[in-house]
């Protein structure tokens, strides 16, 4: 038997072997940049809350502009201050991982964003 006989088959062999790691890994680092994308999320509609509570006396209307940007989050701002003060907008907001196969191993991340603006009038 020769040698390139003996070594028949072995490149689908190590595929075999090593596709799922390879799909695995693929999957975590979706898994990832998804979590990363809602961090921007909750970023960024604090920030929106924010400039919305520095020009509005009502904080509902930060709330909402917030839940325009992430529907599901958390929002709380603090009690408006005189004009020229910082007011304060948190942002809470639970990142799912149900990703198959990788999500179930990852626990669901809590989000947290605090953005603080002068009041403007």
């Amino acid at each position: 038997m020769t040698r390139a006989r003996a070594e028949h088959g072995q490149s689908t062999v190590e595929l075999a072997l090593l596709l799922p790691m390879l799909v695995f890994g693929l999957l975590a680092l979706v898994q990832t940049a998804l979590v990363v994308r809602d961090a921007v999320g909750v970023v960024h509609a604090s920030r929106e809350a924010a400039r919305v509570a520095a020009v509005e006396p009502d904080p509902r209307r930060a709330i909402d502009a917030a839940h325009r940007v992430l529907g599901d989050a958390i929002v709380t701002v603090s009690p408006r201050p005189a004009v020229g003060a910082p007011i304060a907008v948190e942002v809470e907001y639970r990142s799912s991982t149900r990703l198959p196969l990788v999500g179930p191993l990852f626990p669901d991340p809590v989000l947290r964003s605090r953005t603080e603006m002068r009041v403007e009038r």
